[in-house]
């Protein structure tokens, strides 16, 4: 086939699309590479140089910025490789706080999975650690926190913020040691041009973006977000019965893994005390709760007597729209006002 290429990965003959690296043809194989800074939304960065492989006649190479090519001869373990990825890792962790159980991402933190992988001696850390610094937590941001102590560099949300939202909040400053991923100038997070998207949140490898107040869920419900017409699907998660976070679907054609600040973390008013949970209706001047059907009945009886009413009178009337239903609900809203109750007194939320 003309749109790929064939090469042997641990003596397993694989074909890849044309223009794979060799990291994305392993795992399509499933042939796992480990690796950091790697993520399949964004354009490989090869900084954590843990997916090192060998390649016949040519040494050793990082496979996630290497194109996989015709006749390629891989080799992803081995006495010098897992060397090299075990020191990798070691130096990452040296310098890493290693609360664990007070992170959020245990559990499910990739740095973790890679010392697992590699194995950790802890006398071996010793000797490499040169100092835990202490950095400030950037809580300034109302959906999530900044913890620049359990940072990895690898750069995920740099070119998540750069890449994927356009937005360019953040990037790495200072050098070597001190180096970190700040805003421009390092002022707190919500001081900068951050959009509180979530997407690095999302993306994050590690427990140094976290949500706050995060709850783990015991299961999931898939649904789809309810803020406005666009129909982004979402995994609700849910702990008894309460809804605790909100997890993009990675595979929905129409949002593709993203959400915005509202898809995201506007979930708290679904549990607010102060929420409407029945409907109201105006009796003696004062508004009590009514069911579904006597509301219905109630406004339908109302819009029967304005489209009713004689002569221009029905310009009393007016309709506003909703940013929050789809086009087509909009459409027959739209139709209904003019045609039904005979007036353009239309408007919409979204132009407000």
């Amino acid at each position: 086939m003309e749109n790929t290429v064939r090469l042997k990965i641990d003596g397993k003959d694989v074909t890849a699309r044309a223009g794979a690296t060799v990291l994305e043809a392993a795992r399509a194989a499933g042939i796992f590479i480990p690796s950091l800074c790697y993520h399949p939304d964004l354009e490989p960065f090869g900084v954590c140089r843990i997916c090192t492989v060998e390649i016949e006649g040519r040494g050793h190479t990082i496979s996630c910025t290497l194109p996989a090519t015709e006749g390629l001869v891989v080799k992803t373990h081995g006495p010098t490789i897992d060397r090299v990825r075990k020191l990798a890792v070691e130096l990452i962790i040296a310098n890493h706080d290693v609360d664990c159980l007070a992170c959020s991402s245990n559990d499910h933190c990739e740095l973790q999975r890679l010392a697992n992988l590699v194995g950790i001696d802890r006398g071996r850390l010793d000797r490499l650690r040169k100092g835990t610094r202490h950095l400030p937590i950037d809580t300034s941001n109302p959906f999530f926190d900044r913890d620049h102590n359990r940072c990895v560099h690898c750069g995920i949300c740099v070119r998540t913020c750069a890449e994927i939202q356009g937005t360019n909040a953040i990037s790495f400053a200072y050098r070597g040691y001190d180096t970190l991923v700040c805003t421009f100038a390092d002022k707190p997070i919500l001081e900068s041009r951050c959009e509180s998207c979530g997407e690095c949140v999302a993306r994050c490898p590690v427990g140094s973006l976290v949500p706050k107040n995060y709850e783990r869920p015991t299961r999931e419900v898939q649904t789809v977000c309810t803020f406005c017409g666009v129909g982004c699907n979402i995994h609700l998660g849910v702990r008894g019965d309460r809804v605790v976070g909100v997890r993009a679907d990675e595979d929905n054609v129409v949002n593709r893994g993203s959400l915005c600040v509202k898809g995201r973390y506007g979930f708290e008013f679904i549990h607010d005390p102060a929420r409407l949970t029945t409907p109201l209706v105006r009796r003696d001047g004062a508004l009590a709760p009514a069911t579904w059907d006597e509301a219905l009945d109630e406004v339908a009886a109302k819009l029967e007597g304005y489209a009713n009413e004689p002569g221009t009178e029905t310009n009393r009337f007016g309709a506003l729209a909703s940013a929050r239903t789809t086009n087509e609900d909009n459409y027959v809203f739209q139709k209904f006002v003019r045609a039904v109750m005979g007036t353009n007194n239309l408007d919409h939320c979204a132009r407000l």
